[in-house]
């Protein structure tokens, strides 16, 4: 009776996979480190979520010596279209991970992804053009991106188009819409957001001043491991603030 094949633990996988230089890996499953090698036969026979699998394998499971190996799988996924596949490869060549650092080729592909309607993309693309890497800083075009991710309920995204309008940036200063987005922000998780929107309601900026609402918004951000929020909070509760 013949033995019955089963897969490697993806632990076993890893620490196999490890003890192989990254230099020495072809884009083929020649190694014979996956048993079944079904997500390599894939990726080398052209499915491009196998080809993503195998970038992300590489440069994220297998950590920072294996980037150089995880680069050609990218690149063969992001030239058919795979969204998720374009931003890495564009973040790759943003941080200058297993290639040399080229931000006008970072953004190329996360314009790609963007484009798509792929909100991770659309806010990395406003932060490039918020902060001017690979392009001119333009606040009004990093808005533009934000804005496509913030809608589609990016948190980050979210609170960074707050900012924008709270500090009048690339948009008329306006403490009200600042405080519609950190809302939003803030509902979805975001720390950051829930401690500014604490200072909003503490100070009376684009809301009603509220200490209640305040400490209600601090407390949030400290529960969820600001330690300022919980300064802040602390503050309050010192003074008696329900």
């Amino acid at each position: 009776m013949g033995k019955i094949k089963r897969d490697l633990p993806i632990r076993i996988v890893i620490l196999l996979l490890s003890l192989i230089s990254p230099a020495a890996m072809a884009l083929d499953c020649s190694d014979n480190i996956i048993s079944d090698k079904k997500i390599c036969a894939l990726a080398v026979a052209g499915d491009a979520d196998a080809q993503y699998s195998m970038g992300f394998m590489y440069s994220f499971m297998l950590g920072p010596e294996y980037y150089s190996a995880a680069m050609p799988w990218y690149l063969k996924a992001a030239e058919q279209g795979h969204p998720k596949a374009q931003l890495d490869l564009g973040g790759m060549y943003a941080g200058g991970l297993g290639v040399k650092q080229n931000y006008v080729t970072a953004i190329q592909w996360m314009m790609k992804a963007a484009e798509q309607g792929y909100a991770n993309a659309q806010y990395r693309l406003g932060n490039m053009y918020d902060s001017g890497l690979g392009v001119k800083q333009n606040y009004v075009t990093a808005i533009q991106w934000y804005l496509k991710a913030a809608e589609q309920d990016h948190s980050s995204a979210q609170y960074n188009l707050g900012n924008m309008y709270a500090k009048g940036e690339g948009v008329k200063q306006n403490y009200s819409t600042a405080s519609q987005w950190y809302m939003k922000s803030a509902e979805g998780g975001n720390i950051f957001a829930q401690y500014d929107l604490g200072l909003m309601y503490a100070k009376g900026e684009g809301v009603k001043q509220n200490y209640s609402t305040a400490k209600h918004y601090f407390g949030q951000s400290c529960e969820n491991g600001y330690h300022i929020g919980c300064d802040e909070y602390r503050k309050l509760n010192e003074k008696g603030i329900q």
